[in-house]
């Protein structure tokens, strides 16, 4: 078993194409086929499987992916350690939600890049759902999570804050006049602009909704907060977001937060890691990346 046929191995696991594979790599296409079948040949099983014209994984071929990925990871991390001595090196991926990525982490991976300049940054906005999993998979080394208290196995998760949720409008909405919005005044032909489903705090808005047996006639579903934004203040709806996303609008009157009844629960942002991490000098790292109260 060689890191070569792994490498080559978790990119087929990723494209589920091999002659894709082959081009990314510059081999040729039977030089992927020889790889994956010497692999098969080691492990005594069978790591892909046509299904008609589309190759998929075994589950075989899933259960070794993610021992592939550790491997690969370690001989990193074995390579890194040799080259840099105790100076932290190395790719670090992070996945975050838009808000975060946006409004909260520019000043601390700032800070970052100035404590640590031989690491490589790469950021991923992913939805609130996918964080977890892709730090449980290996697809990120750590996450910003804006969601409730984060209870996963092989996980640890650090509370940095808690960021306040607040419903808003145009501010020449009626709403914007009435001292309190209750679920109610959303039942009638208001058009609710909301995040995308699996979004923590468009979770917690809805389920207040749906204790008070409130249905909106209209929900717009955006994978954007900056749309929302745009939408909301062109006085198209009424929509719920993290306070941090919205304060130049509030500062300049081109939003306005709605006196809400029934107020959310605010949400943790939380550092999520895996116990058990790859990258080098990884206490030094959590250190400044919960450093800053990430504040804007």
């Amino acid at each position: 078993m060689e890191l070569r046929q792994l490498k080559t191995f978790c990119l087929a696991a990723e494209t589920l194409n091999f002659s894709r594979t082959a081009e990314m790599l510059n081999y040729a296409q039977s030089s992927v086929t020889m790889q994956i079948q010497a692999l098969e040949e080691e492990l005594g099983v069978m790591l892909f499987e046509r299904l008609g014209k589309v190759l998929k994984l075994t589950s075989e071929g899933e259960r070794f992916l993610r021992y592939s990925k550790e491997i690969l990871r370690l001989a990193e991390e074995a390579r890194e350690t040799v080259a840099t001595g105790d100076r932290p090196a190395g790719t670090l991926t992070i996945g975050s939600v838009e808000s975060l990525c946006t409004y909260r982490l520019p000043p601390l991976l700032r800070v970052f890049r100035e404590r640590f300049p031989d690491v490589r940054l790469v950021l991923h906005p992913s939805a609130c759902a996918d964080l977890t999993r892709g730090v449980q998979e290996g697809r990120f080394d750590a996450a910003f999570c804006l969601d409730r208290p984060v209870h996963a196995p092989q996980l640890a998760a650090e509370t940095l804050l808690y960021e306040e949720l607040i419903l808003l409008s145009h501010p020449d909405h009626p709403l914007s006049r009435k001292t309190n919005v209750t679920p109610y005044d959303l039942a009638d032909g208001e058009v609710l602009l909301l995040t995308e489903a699996g979004c923590s705090y468009r979770g917690l808005f809805e389920q207040t909704l749906l204790a008070a047996e409130v249905r909106p006639d209209t929900v717009l579903e955006f994978g954007s907060v900056e749309a929302i934004k745009q939408c909301a203040m062109a006085g198209m709806g009424i929509t719920v977001l993290p306070r941090v996303a919205v304060q130049a609008e509030l500062a300049a009157g081109r939003l306005a937060p709605l006196a809400w009844s029934a107020p959310l629960v605010p949400l943790p942002v939380q550092l999520v890691q895996r116990f058990r991490s790859s990258f080098r000098s990884r206490s030094n790292v959590s250190e400044t990346l919960a450093f800053c109260t990430l504040t804007s």
